[in-house]
């Protein structure tokens, strides 16, 4: 086997199968599928085996069943949906993942599954979308600076999991300090639509977020004699990382319920505004098409019919009578 074999990936794509020998100073060399089976990590001073799989339905089973894993290894690597946790399944663990959706044309909501089985000398990690996390690793790998323990490994993953979140909570960020500014300016420009996406991604980032924490806390405190304390430390560094993202999205959703909220405010205020001055013109028009309409009537006995001076008295007894109405409506402050 050649030391140090160039590995060489896309920026963009993985390979549906990849497989690495690591040593603890980072370098690795490639392996073929169908020596996998007879890897034996001591030798040649190689700390550990990463195994990586596009998840087909027809070849990955077969596969980890070539490796020695049992029926639930399999079932939890290949689950058609999988939510963040961290199961112990003898002296290994079951660690599954979410990373935001950075592919070309995906939405960064739409979260791509990481799902991981650890052992103290083996990592078989099983993917369906590419995802940025696991391409930075094995760019790391490429520049003879892969991980250099399966612990390693996994907190390689989780850090950068969370680092390549963090630009899209940010993003949040700035569009909701945008709404914020915005209705303090002028509602009429705020589109109820966008206030919803950010809520929406907001709600679906957050609902991965959490669990993400609950599964890097549980394998930090497990008790794996493979897991060394620096390890730990990451795992733990990863989930706090992780928890202050989640707090970041419960604070997008919560300042978009506030703009929401001031939306509505505002938009409540104008209508009953508008609807206050309906009802003052109504107040002042009220008596004087009552009593317009009382000298309309075809009667006999109408005051003045043979008076020509009549309807000039008509007309500024109307406008006497409207303007102690507007007098009197603005002294009650109602034109305030």
């Amino acid at each position: 086997m050649q030391h140090h074999e160039t590995i060489s990936i896309g920026t963009t794509e993985l390979p549906d199968f990849a497989a690495f020998l690591l040593n603890a100073s980072g370098g690795a060399d490639k392996i073929a599928l169908e020596k996998i089976s007879d890897v034996k990590p001591d030798e040649n001073s190689y700390a550990f085996v990463w195994l990586h799989l596009h998840d087909d339905p027809t070849e990955v089973v077969n596969i980890l069943g070539r490796c020695g894993l049992d029926r639930f290894v399999i079932d939890a690597l290949t689950a058609e949906e999988t939510r963040p946790r961290c199961t112990v399944h003898g002296e290994g663990a079951v660690l599954n993942l979410r990373g935001v959706n950075l592919n070309p044309g995906a939405e960064p909501e739409d979260m791509i599954s990481v799902r991981l089985w650890i052992e103290e000398k083996r990592v078989i990690g099983v993917w369906r979308r590419p995802l940025m996390a696991v391409i930075d690793l094995f760019s790391a790998i490429e520049r003879n600076q892969g991980p250099a323990s399966p612990g390693d490994l996994v907190a390689r993953v989780a850090i950068r999991l969370a680092d390549r979140a963090e630009p899209t909570i940010s993003a949040l960020n700035e569009r909701i300090d945008d709404l914020e500014e915005t209705v303090l300016e002028d509602i009429t420009s705020i589109s109820r639509g966008q206030l919803a996406d950010i809520r929406r991604i907001s709600i679906v980032l957050r609902r991965y977020m959490f669990p993400q924490r609950d599964a890097l806390t549980t394998l930090e405190i497990e008790d794996l004699t493979w897991l060394s304390s620096r390890d730990r430390s990451r795992v733990r560094e990863a989930a706090e990382r992780v928890t202050r993202l989640g707090e970041e999205l419960d604070a997008i959703r919560d300042r978009a319920q506030v703009v929401h909220d001031q939306i509505m405010d505002k938009r409540a205020e104008t209508m009953n505004r508008q609807m206050l001055i309906l009802s003052v013109v109504a107040a002042v028009f009220l008596p004087l098409g009552l009593l317009t309409g009382l000298l309309g009537i075809n009667v006999g006995g109408i005051p003045g019919a043979d008076n020509p001076w009549a309807f000039i008295i008509v007309c500024l007894v109307l406008v006497v009578l409207g303007l102690g109405q507007f007098w009197l409506i603005k002294r009650l402050g109602l034109l305030r």
